[in-house]
């Protein structure tokens, strides 16, 4: 959870502009199209919506 206002307001400016340092791309196609799931025990894994390529 963020500690403050102005995080807040660095991560919505991060979220709305793309910044991507902040965004997930596939290892395998290189698509933004990235989901984030649970994995089996209580990790969290990726899975990319373009190619179903999946990581954690």
């Amino acid at each position: 959870m963020p500690a403050s206002i102005q995080e807040v307001d660095h991560l919505l400016g991060a979220a709305l502009t793309g910044d991507m340092s902040t965004r997930l791309s596939c290892p395998s196609c290189g698509s933004a199209h990235v989901a984030q799931m649970l994995g089996d025990n209580g990790g969290i894994s990726y899975v990319c919506t373009a190619c179903g390529h999946s990581w954690s």
